[in-house]
């Protein structure tokens, strides 16, 4: 994990707020705008690595969108969506430190004005901030113009209130079409998909860490991309023995 420091200039922003008024979206405006729900399916293949993911990895790839990460790599990248604090981020900080290891945080606007510390201390740590958007809006269902003002509004907060530019990010709701992901590219971002995820996000109904862990772990393959979110009980009690075992089975905990 990169070792975090106290100089000025490693936390001072590299480039100027963006600017919608600076793009032209004329050529993106024709562009496919069906709405696509995201979810990696239940099909893989010999490798343990969903086929939809291959499929979409290949057809999306000019557009910087990442559904999935190379099978030749024996990695397995951790990322967390932020939509609120439920009381567990800290424990989840506290055993990525303990692991040494680094994961993506995808927040909203509402996620970084409400929780200073947490955003300081995972720039800090080392870790990834990724851009969820300021209003989490489905992207297709919005004009071209208020998507993008939906990303740089967060975008130019985190840059100006914390020096930090974020470069990835994931649609809210998972949700997206051709043009939404032309458009992220276009301001400058990686679209972040995921190649597992699993219903960790009601909170009111946890499965319990006897059936979460196995649901996680045995789900691992290379190039991993893995969303859970900091809102559940059962991750944050889990995840120092999800991080042991991917290990223990020859997978790199890494960082986008």
């Amino acid at each position: 994990m990169p070792e975090s420091s106290d100089s000025s200039d490693e936390t001072a922003p590299t480039n100027a707020p963006l600017d919608a008024g600076a793009f032209d979206f004329s050529d993106i405006a024709s562009l496919d705008n069906t709405l696509h729900g995201w979810g990696q399916g239940k099909e893989v293949n010999d490798q343990n690595r969903p086929v939809s993911c291959e499929q979409y990895e290949e057809k999306y790839r000019k557009y910087d969108a990442s559904f999935i990460m190379p099978a030749t790599e024996q990695a397995i990248y951790l990322t967390f969506d932020q939509g609120y604090e439920n009381g567990y981020t800290t424990k989840i900080l506290d055993t990525l430190k303990e692991k040494q290891c680094t994961a993506v945080f995808f927040v909203t606007m509402h996620y970084a004005k409400s929780n200073p510390d947490l955003i300081k201390r995972m720039i800090e740590e080392g870790h990834v901030i990724g851009n969820h958007t300021a209003s989490h809006q489905s992207m297709p269902t919005i004009s071209v113009e208020d998507a993008a003002n939906d990303i740089i509004e967060l975008h130019n907060y985190i840059l100006e209130t914390y020096g930090y530019e974020m470069t990835l990010f994931r649609p809210p709701k998972g949700e997206w079409s051709e043009r939404t992901l032309a458009l992220t590219q276009k301001l400058g971002y990686r679209t972040v998909f995921w190649s597992f995820a699993y219903a960790d996000y009601d909170v009111n109904n946890q499965m319990g860490v006897d059936k979460a862990f196995p649901k996680v772990t045995e789900a691992a393959h290379n190039g991993a991309i893995y969303l859970l979110h900091s809102v559940s009980k059962d991750n944050a009690e889990m995840l120092g023995d999800i991080i042991d075992t991917l290990r223990q089975k020859n997978y790199v905990i890494a960082a986008l």
